[in-house]
């Protein structure tokens, strides 16, 4: 965000609440307006929507260990109650623009990693748990005191690690950008489009959509990134009416034979929370593994979110802290409880939520207007699903650019500083793993430290912290070494 935005933003005097909604949020106080709020929660939903279709596709895909599989129908129901209650939580809790919802990464652990080795309700079961000793490291302040020992151009980098990050994932969600096939025998691992240049319209109404978003933004027009969003949803749907168009992804724009359909809650408090441990022939240790995955996944993913998304807001203190942490923090921990409980995954901060903010979110009332979208979509999932990824990717890249602005800040002259963030920049959007670039920016940051005989100039618990990720990072060594895999 440039000087002149956040000046725009924070006004040094704040105007006077309008009234006693206002106050609790904070949204004068905070230069905001109930516009933006507004504009800022449509954006947000938009934006993570398709994790109604891709949640129960990645879930519904795969097989516990008796070959059981959970219904898509019951899947979508759990993803969108699990999204509207705690998204609404987070902003009357923790009254942050930070939307919740089944996280990507995660459910595919649970998918792909966990459930093939257990039932559906043990694997469930350990994501409850995993929330619930998430939320044990809020109450005794460890996860809070991790997050305040990271040092100002850390959290900076993270920053812009995550903008360029989410704008790789609004070029892939677009098609704009592919996986060339490993069938190719090349070692260019991606390429433009689907066979190296840009065909179909889809990918043309992603680029006329980027076009919009940026020339709007250049304009300042309030609303850039909605007025985009819901502009390019139209025009895909009469495209997609007039065209020869073979697939649009995950969702395709078009009228819905029904627009209200009734959920199916079938799949709720379907969970065993210590099952794993007693499953035939799952050792303990994979099962403490497995959860210590989850856990540094989320505890990670979840900090660079909320230190991203505060920064960008700019409501980061003078020291570079989130305000009210612990209990964005806690929030954040009941969510991946109440998404293991729900079977729709550990829920978790979702970084698309930027977009909320690119459009004017401040405050935790945006959330409610997000919620409320979520909670819609239990009965209007065939309505407010017709956004084609084509049409809201734009969003990610524009938001992605504003992320990036904190580059500035980072002294690129002192090395001890300018190298660990360079490869949690890096790394993120390269490993398409936020917790990954923050991993590696950690262990580079406490290496050149010690060469630098600065040792003792790095918080205990970053060296604790870094200690963890090198298991994370070597985990499948350290599992044949114990004989788990």
């Amino acid at each position: 965000m440039s000087e002149a935005q956040q000046k725009t933003d924070r006004p040094s005097a704040a105007p006077p609440a309008l009234n006693s909604v206002d106050r609790f949020f904070k949204i004068s106080e905070r230069g905001s307006t109930f516009g933006r709020e507004i504009r800022g929660g449509f954006a947000t939903f938009f934006t993570m929507a398709y994790i109604l279709v891709l949640n129960p596709i990645i879930l519904g895909s795969a097989k516990d260990k008796y070959g059981h599989t959970l219904d898509p129908v019951q899947l979508t129901t759990a993803t969108a109650l699990v999204a509207a209650v705690m998204t609404i939580v987070m902003g009357v809790g923790g009254n942050l623009p930070l939307a919740l919802a089944a996280g990507l990464g995660l459910n595919a652990v649970v998918a792909f990693q966990i459930a093939p080795l257990m039932s559906w309700d043990d694997a469930m079961g350990l994501v409850v748990l995993e929330g619930l000793l998430i939320c044990v490291l809020v109450v005794t302040g460890l996860r809070e005191a991790v997050m305040h020992a990271i040092p100002q151009p850390l959290k900076q980098a993270i920053s812009v690690g995550i903008g360029l990050f989410i704008a790789f994932i609004g070029f892939v969600d677009a098609g704009f950008v592919t996986r060339i096939p490993d069938v190719a025998n090349t070692t260019v691992p991606v390429q433009l489009g689907g066979t190296g240049t840009l065909t179909g319209w889809p990918v043309l109404v992603f680029c006329l959509g980027v076009l919009l978003t940026i020339g709007l933004l250049a304009r300042k027009v309030k609303g850039a990134i909605l007025i985009s969003i819901v502009t390019m949803t139209v025009v895909a749907m009469v495209i997609n009416g007039i065209a020869d168009i073979k697939s649009w992804g995950l969702t395709t724009p078009s009228w819905p034979d029904k627009i209200v359909d009734t959920p199916d809650f079938g799949l709720i408090g379907h969970f065993s929370l210590f099952g794993a441990f007693g499953a035939p022939g799952v050792g303990v240790i994979t099962v403490v593994l497995l959860i210590f995955t989850l856990i540094l996944s989320d505890f990670f993913d979840t900090m660079g979110t909320v230190v991203g998304i505060s920064a960008e807001a700019g409501l980061l203190d003078e020291e570079g802290k989130v305000p009210d942490l612990g209990r964005v923090l806690l929030i954040d921990g009941a969510a991946a409880v109440a998404g293991g409980a729900a079977s729709a995954s550990s829920a978790t901060s979702y970084i698309e939520s930027a977009a909320g903010v690119g459009e004017g979110s401040r405050t935790g009332f945006s959330n409610l207007v997000t919620g409320g979208l979520f909670a819609l979509a239990l009965f209007l999932t065939p309505l407010l699903t017709i956004v084609p990824l084509q049409a809201a990717a734009p969003a990610l890249i524009a938001v992605g650019f504003l992320m990036m602005t904190q580059v500035k800040h980072i002294d690129w002259d002192r090395y001890e500083i300018a190298i660990p963030a360079f490869l949690t920049i890096a790394v993120m959007p390269f490993t398409y793993s936020i917790t990954n670039g923050i991993g590696a920016g950690f262990l580079a940051y406490v290496l050149i430290k010690t060469v630098l005989g600065k040792a003792r100039d790095v918080h205990w618990l970053l060296w604790g912290t870094s200690a963890l990720f090198v298991v994370y990072f070597a985990i499948d060594p350290i599992e044949q070494v114990l004989g788990t895999k």
